[in-house]
């Protein structure tokens, strides 16, 4: 049955803003914007709205809080966060193109979501992809010169904790101190390591060669890496950055944590197809709790969650609802489809003994010992080796040449020349020198479905993996470019040759199936309920990120990109709610 909360309290009475455990801990006030998911975009949305005072924000967030999470908070532990209740745990059904293996998904169950436990890396992606974008959606505001400002809202750049100086590292003209997300650049941990890679770019040239800042609008080349890392040495996610102590005390904000909206629902009482009602179910029990907004839902629960969400909404492909007896509220066969990611694969290079400097913590992950130590430096000082994810400390991003055969039989589907099809993270891990390519420019899609008509059933998740003939050569390359930097003149009395199944492989068709058998996700999915231009007949939401043929509706996460940037997709969805924060406030005149 319906618990239906009373929505006529004034603001009078609402204290200082608090992260309630329970919807039943909510006071019953009249909202007007119910933010579903307050993870990368929704924690934006709910800071950027709070700050019209006339506006009264709740954020219901499935996961727990990130206040006091080690794994959270503590850069160099990020990776245990994989597995425990502050991921979703999905896992992708069996990969035809990966030889029938399914993969873990890991998806942030916390406030703050993906940016709470993801790699942290700071990639705002090529121009081309915004102006790509501009193009699809017929609107001009999403192109490369169009979001500057948005850049410049949601950046902080900060020096790195240990205070070295980092002129020439990066180009200090294309970013901004002003902003709310702290970016920094790398510890000097292992700076013998780090001199030898820039000057295998520098022997190799060509794709190698330098680039000042990857995140100028043109990538390519090998770069420092650049993560959402504070001076003081603690992951700055959405959470912490734009959900402050002091937006925090705004009486018109309030955040529920553990609460899962299982459907949106037609509002009572309005014309046409308004949808402004969420429904909050717990597994343990049959009561329902309805809340409505007066002005918008804003469904921000990612590219999984989002169309999970509308498909038990009965929002989708009117034939796959009736057959699991859901109701269909509105056809719309694009919700769940376009599913994009990168894959990627780690290459593991050996090191000769004693032939370069791996710093002192080469061996942290063997020894709890220097576990032990490492912690006790984080503590005192945010630095060390805790301070960072893992000593990855250069990206280099390549393209196909316009002459490759790949190209002339495929055709080019990144976004212009100025974007990359390939990116390859370049360091030391665990006392080996690793590569790690990612294929940035996929033509596969994929799709998210559900299986049955209980919401609390995980979705299917098929990313369809090397669907595409383009995408597995493509990869393939990739591999041989990181194969080519292992043979710089620099690595040659350290680099000993390939660790594991790879150094085996000596023709292209076993290079593909060590990528096929060794692939895994990139964990950067979009696309499944894409922005497409106002009046077509494919796609979700409209350029102003409104659900088609729907009123109060509004989708902002990585959903609503219809292709996945060449870029970790962190910085993107950054920018989509600083925009879409300005597009609600413009509407209700804020």
């Amino acid at each position: 049955m319906f618990l239906k909360l009373a929505l006529v309290v004034g603001l009078g009475s609402v204290g200082l803003c608090v992260t309630y455990g329970t919807i039943q801990d909510v006071p019953d006030i009249k909202w007007d914007f119910i933010i579903v998911g307050g993870g990368t975009a929704g924690s934006v949305l709910a800071s950027r709205l709070t700050e019209s005072p006339n506006f009264n924000v709740l954020v219901v967030e499935a996961g727990p809080t990130n206040e006091g999470v080690d794994l959270s908070i503590i850069p160099g532990l990020a990776l245990g966060a994989a597995s425990t209740r502050y991921d979703w745990n999905f896992t992708t059904i069996p990969q035809q193109g990966l030889n029938g293996r399914s993969l873990p998904f890991q998806r942030g169950h916390i406030l703050g979501g993906s940016s709470s436990i993801n790699g942290m890396v700071y990639t705002r992606g090529p121009a081309s992809d915004y102006d790509r974008l501009a193009r699809v959606s017929g609107d001009d505001g999403w192109s490369w010169d169009s979001i500057q400002p948005y850049i410049k809202k949601n950046e902080k750049f900060e020096p790195p904790g240990d205070n070295h100086n980092i002129e020439g590292e990066f180009d200090p003209s294309v970013h901004s101190s002003t902003g709310k997300v702290a970016v920094t650049l790398p510890n000097n941990l292992s700076s013998a390591v780090d001199a030898a890679t820039l000057q295998a770019g520098n022997e190799l040239g060509g794709d190698f060669q330098f680039n000042l800042d990857m995140n100028s609008g043109k990538p390519l080349g090998l770069g420092w890496w650049q993560a959402t890392i504070g001076h003081d040495g603690t992951r700055s996610s959405s959470a912490t950055s734009y959900l402050d102590s002091q937006t925090k005390a705004r009486k018109n904000l309030h955040i529920v944590t553990d609460t899962f909206v299982t459907r949106v629902l037609k509002t009572p009482g309005t014309e046409g197809l308004t949808i402004r009602s969420i429904e909050i179910r717990s597994p343990n029990s049959s009561n329902t709790i309805l809340l409505t907004a007066s002005k918008e839902v804003i469904l921000s629960s990612g590219a999984f969650g989002t169309p999970h969400i509308l498909l038990h909404s009965g929002v989708g492909d009117q034939s796959d609802l009736k057959a699991l007896n859901i109701e269909t509220v509105l056809h719309n066969p694009s919700v769940g489809r376009n599913l994009t990611d990168h894959p990627m694969l780690f290459i593991t290079f050996g090191i000769a003994p004693n032939s370069i400097d791996l710093g002192p913590w080469v061996n942290l992950i063997n020894d709890p010992a220097l576990q032990a130590q490492a912690l006790e430096v984080w503590k005192a000082n945010g630095t060390g080796p805790y301070a960072e994810y893992v000593s990855i400390h250069h990206i280099a991003w390549l393209r196909l040449a316009d002459n490759s055969s790949i190209i002339k039989k495929f055709g080019d589907p990144s976004s212009g020349q100025e974007s990359g099809h390939i990116e390859i993270m370049l360091g030391v891990f665990n006392g080996t020198y690793d590569a790690i390519p990612y294929l940035v420019s996929p033509v596969s899609r994929g799709l998210l479905t559900i299986g049955s008509n209980n919401p609390f059933d995980n979705p299917l998740i098929n990313p369809g993996y090397y669907n595409s003939a383009f995408d597995l050569p493509t990869i393939r390359e990739g591999v041989k470019s990181a194969l080519k930097f292992s043979k710089a003149p620099v690595w040659g009395n350290v680099i000993t040759g390939l660790v594991g199944p790879l150094a085996n492989a000596t023709t292209d068709e076993e290079i593909d199936a060590f990528i096929q058998n060794n692939s895994v996700s990139g964990l950067h999915p979009v696309g499944t309920a894409a922005m497409s231009p106002k009046n077509a007949d494919w796609g979700v939401v409209d350029p102003d990120l409104s659900v088609k043929h729907v009123s109060g509706l509004r989708i902002v996460d990585a959903s609503v990109l219809p292709y996945v940037p060449a870029a970790h997709p962190q910085v993107p969805v950054y920018i989509i709610a600083e925009r879409a924060a300005d597009l609600i406030k413009n509407k209700w005149h804020a």
